[in-house]
């Protein structure tokens, strides 16, 4: 018999402070399976082939590649909490994601896995940009699992990213897919308004190929050491002069300093607890947008569709 979650309200409450150990836990699981994705699939610009995708039962790598022609994916069953690798030859192997389980452990079983399936990935096993640096085969330390707190975090994400994929369709020019990156553990969905970025002189590999272009990007982060609770975020780079100065809907959003930039910060709790929680991130969403489109000089005429939203559709959701 499947195992099935409980009826819970659509936005669960995930204040960070009771579950950031398995967040942890699970950031550096994610980031051992974003590197054997990485390593599996074919490159694209701004490093989109790189994240994770929301799926029906959590977080999913989608098709991936072997060097003797198989094709497989990854799957995180935040359901019945199982770490899932299949082939498109119709061979399967998981193992149970549970409280105790370390990274090292966690490692060690996705690579048997791996080998079970004749399937060889070689990864860098070094956590990226997060505050540990313990290498994966050795970190014994980060072994906390809340499943009650994971499938809360899954249903925010399942939630946001149908949103996201929403007002991502009310764009004609380039966007981004909506996807997880692994490195900040944020899903996020972004918008390009056509022109090359300028070029900045000390700027390392990874962020020279992300921002080469003209961007908008938004997305969503369950908190971190410096933000402390659940937020929707947007930014412009490069950040045009005044940023700061725009308005942003609904009136509990703000600008603030992050990374020596300006961000477009909503709560969390403010989407959850609105009487529509859907109006009021799309409205977080198209002001950020505007905000930094606008002074950016983008030629939104071309950019923006004309149909999807209705403009009154729009204009309600802006006026709040």
């Amino acid at each position: 018999m499947s195992a099935a979650i409980d009826v819970q309200p659509r936005l669960p409450a995930l204040p960070l402070e009771e579950w950031e150990p398995t967040k942890d836990t699970l950031h550096l699981w994610a980031q051992i399976v974003g590197k054997v994705r990485m390593a599996s699939t074919t490159p694209r610009n701004h490093w989109w082939h790189v994240p994770l995708y929301v799926d029906v039962r959590g977080l999913t790598t989608r098709r991936m590649h072997s060097p003797r022609g198989v094709t497989f994916q990854i799957d995180f069953d935040f359901v019945e909490h199982r770490l899932v690798v299949k082939t498109n030859q119709g061979a399967v192997e998981s193992f149970e994601l549970r409280h105790g389980l370390s990274v090292a452990a966690f490692d060690e079983k996705l690579h048997t896995a791996l080998r079970r399936l004749e399937i060889d990935v070689a990864i860098r096993e070094t956590p990226f940009r997060v505050p540990s640096t313990t290498p994966f085969p050795a970190d014994v330390e980060h072994a906390t699992y809340d499943r009650d707190a994971v499938e809360r975090f899954w249903r925010i994400l399942d939630w946001t990213d149908e949103v996201l994929e929403e007002f991502a369709g009310w764009y004609c020019g380039k966007t981004s897919p909506v996807h997880l990156f692994w490195h900040g553990f944020d899903l996020a969905v972004t918008r390009f308004g056509g022109g090359r970025a300028p070029a900045l002189p000390d700027i390392d590999s990874v962020n020279r190929e992300a921002y080469s272009h003209e961007v908008v990007s938004f997305g969503f982060w369950a908190g971190d050491p410096s933000v402390r609770e659940a937020t929707y975020y947007s930014y412009t780079a490069p950040e045009p002069s005044a940023l700061r100065a725009q308005a942003l809907r609904p009136d509990d959003a703000r600008w603030v300093e992050y990374g020596g930039g300006s961000l477009a910060m909503l709560p969390y709790d403010v989407v959850r607890t609105a009487r529509d929680p859907r109006a009021a991130l799309l409205a977080f969403l198209e002001s950020a947008y505007q905000a930094g489109a606008g002074l950016a000089g983008w030629d939104r005429a071309e950019l923006e569709s004309a149909w999807c939203p209705a403009p009154p559709e729009l204009s309600d959701l802006l006026a709040g």
